[in-house]
């Protein structure tokens, strides 16, 4: 389930709307057959983008210059790493990085993508089997 908590920011329209197709950013460490599952959005990776070496507080200034309306990551940290105060990106943060448990989620990660709104931080969580 996820658990959001909101960053101040200006409510941006496409990113409320369920039908939008959201511009999102992979970080390192999230499995990109993940993007098979987000077909109807706009995905790069973080190495697809030549910003593997850029740390989070970059990444996050670099994501937003570039258009990217939201950054999915593995990093649970990143909210206390990192002032996310004023940002725009929305952050979804998955709870491992193993795609064989990402992927009998995939649905729950493709809801939250559809409710996120600019400058949130949720973090989701899989039940247990």
């Amino acid at each position: 389930m996820p658990k959001s908590m909101p960053c101040s920011s200006t409510l941006n329209a496409v990113l409320n709307s369920r039908e939008a197709r959201v511009k999102i950013l992979f970080d390192q460490g999230t499995p990109v057959p993940l993007r098979n599952a987000l077909g109807a959005h706009e995905v790069a990776t973080t190495f697809e983008r030549g910003w593997q070496t850029l740390r989070n507080g970059e990444l996050l200034t670099a994501a937003e210059a570039a258009g990217f309306e939201a950054l999915i990551t593995t990093d649970r940290h990143i909210r206390h790493q990192q002032n996310l105060d004023g940002r725009t990106l929305a952050i979804l943060v998955l709870p491992t990085t193993d795609w064989r448990k990402i992927r009998n989620h995939t649905d729950a990660v493709a809801q939250s993508v559809a409710t996120l709104t600019p400058g949130t931080y949720t973090e989701l969580s899989f039940p247990e089997p």
